[in-house]
């Protein structure tokens, strides 16, 4: 699948990192991605200046992030859960990623690997068609298959609520301050194919049978237009790293 991903998941604006960085209010040198995937969001940061370090635990996907990262960039095959908690870092942050971590333990763990005073950023959100019509008839075609393909809150913070997650788990931290929200607003538009391509890397899709997700796919490309816009706006979350918890 890291091809795959690579080719059809959507990339992250450029002023992304400079606002993340730019919210630490001091020099960030060192950074450390939790699941980095293909390294859409570690080409990013690599050009931004810090040194990162890329971590992730399946090896197709560093294999395919080697291929479009500079040398500087270290990679560590490892989940989030594995890691050795010997070095801190001036910034944490993941890439529609912080879902797959365990909830246990999860911000106690984070923190150790931050400086005190040092960023967490986890930013991400749906890919929405914005025509109706168009997400109407998609929905009638996928509902043999699937009622829903996005990804439920992990707290079950409703969509209306003003702060989502994980900043409504980062609020209530011992360990974070300074919780901030923002919305990086994208817009694209896509073939036919491409859409139902990064609908095949979604984890709703990724767990039915085989012969069912191709023809479930099949069916939503036969709906579509031509091309679909769509909106991809990358939800962000900032938090500083208290100096003691």
């Amino acid at each position: 699948m890291a091809e795959i991903y690579e080719r059809f998941r959507p990339g992250y604006p450029a002023e992304l990192a400079g606002t993340v960085l730019a919210f630490a209010g001091r020099p960030v040198r060192t950074a450390l991605e939790i699941g980095s995937g293909t390294g859409k969001a570690t080409r990013l940061f690599a050009r931004a200046g810090p040194t990162v370090t890329a971590t992730e635990p399946d090896p197709s996907m560093l294999a395919e992030l080697r291929r479009h990262v500079p040398p500087s960039v270290r990679t560590i095959r490892a989940a989030f859960e594995d890691l050795a908690l010997d070095e801190r870092f001036d910034l944490v942050y993941a890439a529609a990623a912080l879902h797959w971590t365990a909830p246990d333990g999860r911000w106690p763990r984070m923190a150790a690997l931050i400086e005190p005073g040092g960023v967490f950023a986890s930013f991400g959100g749906p890919v929405q068609l914005t025509d109706p019509a168009v997400e109407k008839a998609v929905h009638a075609a996928r509902a043999p298959f699937l009622d829903r393909d996005d990804v439920p809150s992990p707290d079950g913070t409703p969509p209306e609520n003003d702060m989502q997650w994980p900043g409504t788990e980062l609020q209530v931290s011992e360990w974070f301050t300074d919780v901030r929200q923002l919305v990086f607003p994208q817009r694209l538009t896509l073939t036919a194919a491409d859409y139902t391509g990064h609908l095949s890397t979604l984890s709703a899709y990724l767990q039915l049978p085989p012969a069912t997700r191709t023809e479930a796919l099949t069916r939503i490309e036969r709906t579509l237009p031509p091309t679909v816009e769509i909106s991809a706006d990358v939800i962000t979350h900032l938090a500083r790293r208290r100096p003691t918890p």
